[in-house]
Order: C-alpha cells, then structure tokens, then sequence
C-alpha cells in the first residue's frame, strides 16, 4: 500500500498534469470503486468539473474540484493513478475509472485487486476526523511526540502504525524510522525513553523526507501518475533485507511479525 511519500509524489505529478483541466466524460466500469453522497450520479456529477487542485491528506490523494466538492483517492495494495495523452487508444490495464478531458487527456484509476476507492465529496463533507496528524506539518513537534506515547502499551511499531495518531506512516517508514532511531519495535510506546522519542520524532521527519526527494519506494506496486517507479528501495536500512548485514553494525538483519505486519529489523542496533 503506497504510504506518505508515494502518495505525496503521485499528487504532487497530478498536480502539474491535471490542474485546470475539466472533465468532459466519466466512465465507471466497476461500481464499487466509484463512491458517491446518496442520490448523487457519480458520472453525472463530474462532467463539467474543472479540476482546482490536487493534494493529500494522510495515505489520501485528494482533488478539489472547481465547485468546491472534492475527490478522495484511496489506492489500497494496487491501485494506480496514470495521465493518459489523447493518442493513447486504449486506457491502462484493469483500468475501472476514466475521466476524460475536454482536451482529450484522460486519467485512469486502474486497480488489479479491485480494493481502492475513488469518492465523491460534497462540498462541506467532512471526511478526515478521525485522522491523525501530520508527521511533516508544523503540528508534528517533538514535544508533541512525546507526549504522544506517555500511557500507551502497545508496542511502538504498531503505535505508528494507527493512522488515529500519525497519519500516513506505514510499514516500511515505521521500520526505517525505528532503525534509526535505535529502538526495538516491539518495545511498549510508553517505555520508550524520552531521549528516544526525540530521536524518533527526527528519524519519522528524516525518513519521509528523504524518500519524498526519491519520489518513493517501489517495493511492489507503486508508480507514479507517470507510470514511474520510485527511487527509495536503493536507501532502505532495514525493510526487505532479511539476512543482509545492518548498515551500521553489521549483524544480519531479522524479520518478525508484529501485529500482524511484517517487521525487520536489527537485533544488534535497536535494544
């Protein structure tokens, strides 16, 4: 699943391919994906919307539209976002979303595993409530973090895991993160040093930022609105490189299964 940096890249690459383009037409070959307010026509809807911007909330690519309603994408495990040129004849594979341009270009929401989600918003729709903060906004502070995990039991990887309290980090930025900051991921939140929390905190920031200059990390699926795979697999300390030497210690890296997610890290390094 495309976390912060992916997701950051992709609206980034919509932003200067789509902005102030409008929708001609919308075709929706699977229904589920295409979520609408009750009694609204998806399809309808959308013809005639001129596209105002393209941001993120979270794992969340969002698209403002001219009359003041909003796109929500969710990509899930698969799901991609591909800028068509009009001598492009056929749509992109597993293609069940295609908004086409009065200029003729199109954007395809295509997903293998049929589990993303691509949803209409009214206007004043709030959707992100629940959501937790932005580990790269100004609100993210250190003292912030800290606070964050004073009480908490659980164990720090699935702490920042829960996009309730940080939204956007996933599983290969919570392992990266974590091996930086020299902490074990299975360590209870709230037994997390003070010190550490810090280091967390700038090793969270480190991290994203990092993989957002690569334009991502393609470990899977993820490519961007160009079809593009990311850079940021070539940095990685810890996450896919079961048995290969830590980067720091050398002692060979472990993977364990932690909240039902996969996590490698390194016994040598985060005590």
């Amino acid at each position: 699943m495309p976390e912060l940096p992916e997701v950051e890249t992709i609206a980034r690459g919509l932003a200067n391919a789509v902005v102030g383009k409008t929708i001609a037409d919308a075709v929706v070959s699977m229904a589920k994906i295409a979520v609408a307010p009750p009694g609204v026509s998806f399809i309808e809807a959308l013809r005639g919307e001129r596209i105002a911007a393209v941001g993120r909330r979270g794992k969340f690519i969002v698209v403002q539209l001219g009359s003041g309603r909003r796109l929500t994408v969710h990509l899930r495990m698969t799901g991609r976002l591909i800028v068509q040129a009009p001598e492009v004849s056929e749509p992109h594979p597993y293609t069940h979303i295609r908004l086409t341009f009065t200029d003729g270009w199109r954007l395809c929401f295509a997903d293998v595993r049929q589990f993303g989600r691509m949803r209409l918003l009214a206007a004043e729709e709030v959707w992100d409530a629940d959501g937790g903060v932005e580990p790269l906004s100004e609100d993210f502070t250190s003292e912030a973090f800290v606070s964050m995990l004073d009480g908490r039991r659980t164990p720090i990887k699935t702490f920042l895991l829960d996009q309730k309290h940080i939204s956007g980090v996933g599983n290969i930025y919570a392992c990266e993160a974590l091996w930086e900051a020299g902490i074990r991921p299975n360590r209870p939140a709230q037994k997390v040093t003070r010190p550490a929390r810090r280091r967390l905190h700038g090793a969270i920031r480190d991290v994203l930022q990092r993989s957002i200059e690569a334009r991502g990390t393609s470990v899977d699926d993820y490519v961007d609105a160009e079809g593009l795979k990311g850079g940021f697999q070539n940095q990685l300390s810890v996450y896919g490189r079961l048995g290969e030497p830590c980067n720091r210690c050398g002692q060979p890296i472990m993977r364990t299964v932690l909240g039902q997610r996969g996590t490698w890290w390194c016994r040598g390094c985060q005590k």
